[in-house]
């Protein structure tokens, strides 16, 4: 059995599905107007983390991602401009071409980071509908109100919603949460649908009962996620940051539309920092996938770091502690693609079975990761294990890790074969110094090892090649 930290209820629970064996899991997506940053993709990469663990463990599981392309204003809280929006302007392209963008560069660096794509992603622009409904549904039940075009949602009809947030709701005011909002009947209530705003302009509109407009961010998910997962929903993941407003919305207005609890389990990942504080955005510098690489970063070491944390702890970033990150995955997988070279038979020792047990109880135990590597290493330098033991046991890790440890042998390019014939000729001839000059240029151009040993010489690549890279 897995257990899961429960966000609603601040403690871990083993985990029961609604329905059988079956999982629906959602996960709050990109907002397309910008590169999503490393610190972003720590969130992605733990909710990967969890499918992977949710997979194995034999459930049948059901991963919806949203993708924001219209509607989520610079604050979550209403305020502010829309930032597709702001991206527009920015970058002189319409709205739809800018989501199309972000969106593919968000996905091309899920590839790099070997985060699996979920089941199914959603655009909010192709469910305008179901999120009209949605609106249409919590007006007729009093829970929501037009007011001058906009709608907004109510929120002393439901009276647990600080309940989730732990809000004090007399905090929740004009100049505390939100500016003051003429249309609004409790400057806590939060827009369900803009008819109305600030940037008469806005290019994404579409026709609604209540005039022609455009959503608001947090209606989105709960209706993606209701279309695609049912009423009832096993779990739902985001950042931390989505505690206080947006999931605390979706709460809302979600079990005031279903009248019935909505979501068994909320899971949140906590924040990648750097000196300045929590990674972000608006602050106008921020490091991506991209940047990582073109430092000289392999971006499953980035992958490697984060899985070094557990998923609830605050993870500060720098590039020293990158740096020994890369060091450490680029040690594992040499010795791993060493192993493969010529691997000895498995002794099907019980040490084997007793290092998968600890490897899966590490995950099953709320995702912990940090034990899962080290029972890696144990693995690693336990010498009564043969080859052909640790290879076994890293390739059924690496399912989890996703790491690439254990990728088919890559063929050499006709390059690097001449490369190496050349450096075994110079070694025959005893040119030491040509032979180290091939040695390095083959590492520092091919990311390719070679090792002299007793059966002569041989080579590994040190770090597996990148996908989706551009």
């Amino acid at each position: 059995m897995i257990k899961l930290f429960n966000s609603a209820t601040r403690q871990i629970e083993p985990f029961i599905p609604i329905h059988g064996n079956k999982v629906g899991l959602y996960a709050c997506g990109p907002t397309v107007y910008n590169y999503a940053h490393i610190g972003n993709m720590r969130a992605y990469l733990f909710e990967d983390t969890l499918q992977r663990t949710l997979r194995h463990c034999g459930y049948d599981v059901t991963f919806v991602m949203n993708i924001t392309d219209v509607g989520h204003l610079q604050s979550d809280a209403d305020e502010g401009d829309d930032k597709m929006a702001l991206a527009a302007k920015r970058e002189q392209k319409s709205p739809w071409d800018i989501a199309r963008f972000y969106e593919e560069a968000f996905f091309r660096h899920t590839k790099m980071l070997n985060i699996q794509r979920p089941d199914i992603v959603a655009r909010a622009t192709e469910h305008i509908p179901e999120m009209i409904a949605m609106v249409k549904t919590l007006q007729d039940k009093g829970y929501a109100y037009e007011s001058e075009g906009n709608v907004y949602f109510d929120v002393a009809k439901f009276p647990d919603y600080a309940a989730f947030a732990r809000l004090k709701m007399n905090d929740q005011q004009a100049t505390g949460r939100v500016e003051f909002d003429s249309r609004k009947q409790n400057q806590a209530d939060f827009a369900l649908w803009f008819s109305q705003s600030k940037f008469p302009n806005q290019i994404m509109k579409w026709d609604s009962p209540w005039g022609e407009g455009f959503p608001g961010w947090h209606i989105e998910c709960s209706a993606m996620a209701s279309k695609y997962l049912g009423e009832h929903i096993d779990i739902h993941c985001g950042g931390i940051d989505h505690i206080p407003v947006h999931h605390t919305n979706e709460i809302a207005q979600a079990e005031c539309c279903f009248d019935h609890k909505w979501v068994n389990v909320w899971m949140h990942g906590a924040f990648l920092t750097v000196d300045d504080g929590k990674m972000s955005k608006s602050k106008g510098d921020f490091l991506t996938v991209d940047k990582l690489r073109a430092d000289g970063f392999h971006p499953l070491a980035y992958r490697y770091f984060i899985l070094s944390a557990h998923y609830r702890n605050e993870l500060r970033f720098d590039y020293d502690i990158l740096t020994a990150a890369q060091k450490a995955y680029q040690g594992l997988y040499e010795k791993v693609q060493e192993w493969q070279v010529a691997p000895e038979a498995p002794t099907n020792s019980p040490a084997t079975q007793s290092y998968a047990d600890e490897f899966w109880a590490a995950l099953r135990e709320d995702l912990h990761t940090p034990t899962a590597l080290t029972v890696v290493w144990k693995v690693v330098k336990d010498e009564t294990l043969s080859t052909g033991d640790k290879l076994a046991l890293l390739t059924e890790f690496d399912t989890l890790l996703g790491l690439r440890l254990t990728p088919e042998v890559i063929p050499l390019s006709s390059a690097e074969e001449t490369l190496i014939t050349e450096r075994g000729q110079a070694r025959t001839d005893k040119n030491w110094a040509e032979s180290d000059r091939l040695r390095d240029l083959l590492l520092k151009e091919h990311n390719i090892q070679v090792k002299d040993t007793a059966r002569g010489m041989i080579w590994v690549r040190v770090l597996p090649p990148i996908e989706g890279e551009s």
